[in-house]
């Protein structure tokens, strides 16, 4: 794959990443498609491996998201513009501390964003703590999967 190829696949794959943030995208799917369409054009050996392991952590990843309790995040009070930006914190905090600064990110930028709306510490972790009840687990399950295999899919081009 040429370098722009590569862009093209990065930009669906972060694409898929904002639509788990975006109720009525499917995230997951458009990450796993753009996995398909980069192992296709590779036709490697580690291009199968990644996307035979991206299939299998996404559909794990809809397994569990049955079996949690749906919820709705607005009920808890936040505005979508909050949910949306601590999201995209989530994804940042990822790429800046591997892994763990998935749900760090996703934690603190939703505090932050909580204690500049209403004012003070209380009702900001409050409200924070609300808002993770009714969305948190889910949200996150969906965005740590779906980082894993964008993960796995740049450390899999970095390697090739």
């Amino acid at each position: 794959m040429n370098v722009w190829q590569l862009v093209a696949v990065g930009l669906v794959m972060l694409l898929g990443l904002l639509g788990v943030l975006v109720p009525g995208i499917p995230g997951p799917l458009i990450v796993w498609a753009g996995t398909v369409w980069w192992a296709l054009s590779e036709k490697s050996g580690l291009a199968w491996t990644v996307l035979i392991g991206a299939t299998g952590v996404l559909l794990l990843n809809q397994v569990v998201k049955w079996l949690l309790p749906a919820r709705n995040p607005r009920a808890a009070g936040a505005p979508y513009r909050t949910l949306f930006l601590a999201g995209v914190a989530g994804i940042v905090g990822f790429f800046v501390v591997p892994v763990l600064g998935c749900p760090l990110g996703a934690v603190g930028g939703l505090y932050l964003l909580e204690r500049v709306r209403l004012g003070g510490h209380g009702q900001a972790w409050a409200s924070t703590r609300t808002v993770l009840r009714a969305t948190g687990l889910s949200v996150l399950v969906e965005l740590f999967a779906c980082l894993l295999v964008a993960g796995a899919w740049a450390g899999a081009v970095s390697a090739g």
